[in-house]
């Protein structure tokens, strides 16, 4: 991936949010800066959720405009500056595939299935084939946009993750969480049971020497 093409949490979030707008709310789009903030920093269909200031949506878009990827759109009063991508032109991408893009933008890697649920307000896949199909062609561009990443422990399908910012770090921090978890749960467990398996031996202890007490108090009026 060209350094050119390498985005920052902040450009992506930026410029997935420009391409998310431009088909959901057309009527809004090109946004205004606060417009545009407000979309970065929504609560739904983000991961992670943000909280971006308007210095960081300005440095997002400076960067993005000299990286032409956005471009700045003058009302008809000239007063309030409006903006726009051009990702499509720039990649050459196709409208299935922005739709792909700007959900692994927005919201991380996801499986194939998750993919053509969140890309139904954008794209309106027919089938998980076609998913796939696009997945695969943005895989084997000359310059790969997506890579397929390996299957994580516990999880039954691969995902995919985009490569604007640049190489995706392969880990298994979910499934070693999860596994840890269970770990931990059944230690703890385990701990229960041991600490009533004590407690039992000595009460068993205890009425045994009782027992013993009781019969030596016997004796003495036999």
């Amino acid at each position: 991936m060209s350094e050119e093409l390498i985005l920052s949490l902040e450009e992506l979030r930026v410029v997935g949010a420009l391409i998310e707008k431009q088909v959901t709310t057309p009527e809004y789009y090109p946004l205004t800066l606060n417009a545009l903030r407000q979309a970065c920093n929504q609560l739904s269909n983000r991961e992670p959720v943000v909280a971006f200031d308007e210095r960081t949506v300005v440095w997002a878009l400076e960067s993005l405009r000299d990286r032409k990827l956005v471009r700045v759109v003058t009302t008809a009063d000239g007063r309030v500056p409006k903006y726009r991508h051009v990702l499509d032109e720039a990649l050459g991408l196709k409208s299935p595939e922005m739709a792909v893009m700007c959900v692994l933008m927005l919201r991380g890697a996801q499986t194939v299935g998750e993919i053509r649920t969140r890309t139904e307000r954008l794209y309106p896949f027919s089938a998980l084939s076609f998913v796939e199909t696009t997945l695969e062609d943005l895989m084997t561009r000359d310059v790969p946009l997506v890579v397929k990443l390996p299957r994580q422990t516990g999880r039954k399908e691969s995902r995919y993750m985009h490569l604007l910012g640049g190489e995706v770090e392969v880990t298994e921090t979910e499934a070693a969480t999860r596994t840890e978890g269970a770990t931990s749960e059944a230690r703890g467990e385990s701990g229960r049971v041991a600490r009533l398996e004590q407690e039992l031996r000595e009460v068993r202890a205890e009425l045994a020497e009782l027992r013993g007490q009781f019969a030596e108090f016997k004796k003495q009026f036999e």
